[in-house]
């Protein structure tokens, strides 16, 4: 009878098992956890400091080195600087370009189109530009190759033709330019760029001159084309008057 009471009975009392898991896995011991604000003030306080041990100085810093380096004079760079001062001495005229983000094909259809009417495209660093221009007369352009720039270069002052050439190109902005060793912004090269030739302005110089010596000779010669009119007149008007005593006396004659 016991036995079966014990099978009927529904709930039965078992001893749980515990054990024990850490939470969240593994600690990680290269990279472990910030401890507690309050923890964290007890460390550093607690923390040994020893003594502070006097390195030696460095003879030399990697940025002297560089300095260092930097001051040696590259003779590549000097070799560069001198076409660059052989450009602007031989060049009539000089355009300076801000140059924006273009691709390579577009720079080189660029580049053919200058040279197609005897422009060349180059482009050079500040340094070079300064060591080349360095105590000479083009010393003023150095402010304009503080950015990433361009310049052509032409024995003859094309600059209708320049500026229609890179009307075209966007990316190239107009600075400034040298003509007949002058300088000249935007708006003067603009101004120029509609100026007639220099046959059609010495074609008007002398239509002008020409003029003017006409005028002068017109000027000398009216008194003495007015006083010859007036003798005329008056030499016609005694003949009119001498006429009819010509006839009488050739009536009497007869």
């Amino acid at each position: 009878m016991s036995q079966l009471i014990r099978q009927v009975t529904l709930l039965s009392c078992r001893t749980p098992i515990a054990q024990s898991q850490r939470f969240r896995g593994k600690i990680n011991i290269q990279r472990p956890k910030a401890p507690h604000y309050e923890r964290a003030k007890v460390l550093a306080a607690a923390q040994y400091l020893p003594a502070k041990i006097e390195q030696p100085k460095k003879k030399k810093t990697c940025f002297e080195r560089r300095q260092r380096e930097a001051d040696v004079e590259n003779p590549y760079i000097a070799v560069i600087a001198r076409e660059v001062r052989n450009w602007f001495e031989h060049s009539r005229m000089v355009g300076f370009y801000h140059l924006n983000s273009i691709k390579a094909d577009e720079l080189f259809d660029l580049r053919v189109q200058l040279h197609k009417q005897n422009m060349h495209l180059k482009a050079y660093g500040k340094k070079i530009v300064q060591k080349a221009v360095e105590g000479t007369r083009f010393e003023a352009i150095l402010p304009l190759f503080e950015s990433n720039n361009c310049v052509v270069f032409s024995t003859q002052p094309q600059v209708s033709q320049l500026l229609r050439i890179t009307r075209r190109v966007p990316q190239m902005l107009l600075m400034a330019g040298i003509v007949d060793e002058r300088l000249l912004n935007r708006n003067e090269l603009t101004a120029y760029a509609q100026l007639p030739g220099l046959q059609a302005a010495q074609g008007e110089l002398v239509q002008t001159l020409n003029m003017a010596a006409s005028n002068v000779v017109q000027q000398l010669e009216t008194h003495q084309k007015n006083f010859v009119n007036v003798l005329d007149v008056y030499a016609k008007g005694e003949a009119n008057e001498n006429a009819p005593a010509k006839e009488a006396n050739e009536e009497e004659k007869v």
